[in-house]
């Protein structure tokens, strides 16, 4: 079908840009973070200003199409047919204010650039693992982090967004001005609204320190005991992460890890050691490698070994209500079965602390909720993806049974929407909120179910 004649003729009237499918930059415009993911909008705009914004909207209205605004790539779920995807590059302003530990981000700002404008200032961006990640992309879609369980969701920490509504007003709202806005934004992101600028709390960090702890496989059963019985009195200054890696027998890697299987133990504290609630981990096996000592945001991201440029992948997330023995005991056999080889790594998080107790209202919340766990299939050339599917559909299947009544909406995966984040009235909500502050459907419906 023919681009539509009104977005045509926004090469014309843009001081941005716009590429069409016959454009030989289209091709790599167009692809999202995850190149597993195939999304072929209509066309793919790179607006410079709220002006241009305003331009894209006309044109959604005059040609029938819809704007979806990706910042980043992340967060993908579509094909985008009869859409324009927009990128919001352009929008890099960022502005520290320390005294009171606010940032004001614009929506094309990396959390890398966040990160390290912050380095030793004693303060700190909740981001995500990924310093490629937009700002804007994580915190409109919920966003847990390495501080999490410190500072909340990244929504939680949206104090104020500057938003051009789809009548073209362009203004900074916060809760005093519309509290159902900053509600929808926190969570379900763009589907009431463009967002150009985030104001956002930073993070106090008086004394970062860290450790890294690496046990054999056959200690992953006492190590997730531990972990999960330290969440019972953890202090919300502590976050950790769990990670169990089994490595393919794959001639290039190192003899040390090829063909075997790791379960990592990753603590992050914001107020200086907690070697106590450490010890007790460390205590549940025999540690083959133990990094532990002061640290940075900046090394944090540098040691994260998230990818640095768009690979395909699959995955599949759960919000878990409880982690007990039967479900340590049953992941963990599962984890060993041959069939099961093409997953490379299960993460599992530990939720809590501030996260029980959001201080804005918003639509993602991970209140009352115990766990984020996430298997990995990497997908790789020339290898058939049936048997991932196959394991990534038994991993649900294992951890069904303990599944939360909500996750996070920037964990959830690409068929996945917002039924599995709220409440049936929360998406009635967001419903009515749509139709009024977009009652022409100018903007794409996001992960809205249809």
């Amino acid at each position: 079908m023919p681009t539509h004649s009104a977005i045509v003729a926004l090469r014309n009237s843009l001081t941005g840009s716009l590429l069409l499918p016959a454009d030989a930059a289209y091709e790599t415009a167009r692809q999202p973070w995850n190149l597993a993911i195939e999304q072929r909008p209509d066309a793919v705009a790179v607006p410079a200003d709220v002006d241009d914004l305003r331009a894209l909207l006309h044109a959604a209205r005059e040609s029938g199409a819809r704007l979806a605004v990706q910042p980043s790539g992340h967060g993908a779920s579509g094909a985008l047919t009869g859409t324009v995807l927009v990128r919001m590059g352009a929008f890099d302003d960022l502005e520290l204010d320390l005294d009171r530990g606010v940032a004001k981000v614009g929506s094309g700002v990396r959390w890398g650039a966040v990160v390290d404008a912050l380095e030793g200032t004693g303060w700190a961006a909740p981001a995500g693992t990924s310093p490629v990640v937009s700002v804007a992309g994580y915190a409109l879609g919920g966003g847990h982090s390495w501080f999490s369980r410190t500072a909340g969701l990244g929504s939680d920490g949206l104090r104020a967004a500057w938003v051009l509504r789809t009548d073209g007003t362009h203004e900074r709202v916060d809760d005093d001005i519309d509290a159902d806005l900053l509600w929808a934004l926190r969570g379900a992101g763009g589907v009431v609204g463009i967002v150009t600028a985030l104001e956002i709390d930073l993070v106090r960090t008086p004394e970062i320190w860290g450790a890294n702890l690496t046990f054999d496989v056959d200690d992953a059963p006492a190590v997730l005991r531990a972990v999960r019985d330290l969440a019972v009195d953890a202090p919300s200054s502590l976050n950790l992460f769990v990670n169990s890696m089994r490595m393919p027998d794959a001639p290039q890697l190192p003899e040390e890890i090829r063909g075997r299987s790791f379960v990592t133990v990753q603590a992050l504290s914001t107020e200086g050691p907690q070697e106590r609630q450490i010890d007790a981990v460390r205590r549940a096996g025999e540690v083959r490698r133990d990094i532990t000592g002061p640290t940075s945001p900046a090394a944090l991201a540098a040691a994260s070994n998230e990818p640095t440029d768009p690979t395909p992948g699959r995955g599949a997330s759960m919000a878990l209500s409880i982690l007990d023995d039967a479900t340590i005991d049953a992941l963990l056999e599962f984890r060993e079965l041959p069939e099961q080889w093409p997953i490379m790594g299960i993460d599992i998080r530990m939720l809590g602390g501030a996260l029980d107790a959001p201080r804005r209202a918003g639509f993602a919340s991970l209140e009352s909720v115990g766990w984020l766990v996430h298997a990995l299939v990497p997908v790789i050339p020339g290898v058939p993806d049936e048997p991932g599917e196959a394991s990534l559909v038994a991993f649900r299947e294992l951890l069904a049974p303990n599944e939360a009544s909500q996750t996070v909406p920037t964990f959830l995966e690409p068929d996945q929407t917002l039924e599995r984040c709220g409440s049936a009235d929360g998406i009635a909500r967001l419903r009515g909120l749509r139709a009024r502050f977009d009652p022409e459907g100018l903007l794409h419906d996001g992960r809205l179910p249809r």
